[in-house]
C-alpha cells in the first residue's frame, strides 16, 4: 500500500484486519528508500520460507531515529507492506496486489500528525517523494487507487 506522505495508508491498512509492516519502522528523514533490504532480509524472505520475520524498528522517541525494539512478524498468508515507497518496483515480485492510496492536502494531513515542528522535514519529503513516485510511476502500476473523500487520523 504506497502514495504519498499522509494520503491516508495506515488508516486505511487499520482496516483491513491484516498483519501489517509499516515503512515507517524503516525510513528516515535522511534515509528515505535505501532500507529496503533490511526489510527484504529480515521479513520478506523468512516470511517466504514460512518462517518468522524479525527486523528493529526505527524509534523517535529521542527526536533523532535510532534502531529501537525488535519487532516479529510471524507467518502469514497476507502481508501489508504500507508506506512510502512500499510499491517501489523492485518489490513487485512479492506485491499480489499494489494499492495507492492518495488525498489531497496531504501535506497538511502529514503536518497534522506529526506536529509542526516536522514541516521543514516533510515539505522536503514531499520534494523527493514526488521525484521518487514520478521515476518509479508506482500509481500508474496501482492495481486499486484509493482516494477517499473524507479521511479520519
Amino acid at each position: 500500500m504506497d502514495g504519498p506522505s499522509g494520503a491516508g495508508k495506515s488508516s486505511y491498512a487499520a482496516t483491513l484486519g491484516l498483519p501489517v509492516v509499516p515503512t515507517d519502522h524503516f525510513a528516515t528523514w535522511e534515509d528515505p528508500v535505501a532500507w529496503w533490504p533490511r526489510l527484504v532480509h529480515g521479513v520478506i524472505e523468512p516470511l517466504l520460507r514460512g518462517e518468522p520475520g524479525r527486523y528493529r524498528r526505527m524509534d523517535w522517541s529521542g527526536g533523532v531515529p535510532v534502531l529501537g525494539a525488535e519487532v516479529l512478524v510471524e507467518p502469514t498468508d497476507t502481508l501489508v507492506v504500507e508506506g512510502v515507497s512500499s510499491g517501489r518496483r523492485a518489490a513487485s515480485r512479492w506485491l499480489s496486489q499494489l494499492v495507492w492510496v492518495d488525498a489531497p492536502d496531504s501535506l497538511e494531513r502529514a503536518v497534522r500528525r506529526d506536529g509542526e515542528a516536522s514541516r521543514a522535514n516533510l515539505v522536503r519529503w514531499k520534494e523527493f517523494e514526488r521525484g521518487w513516485f514520478a521515476v518509479d510511476r508506482t500509481r500508474e502500476r496501482a492495481d486499486l487507487v484509493w482516494c477517499p473523500q473524507t479521511l479520519v487520523g
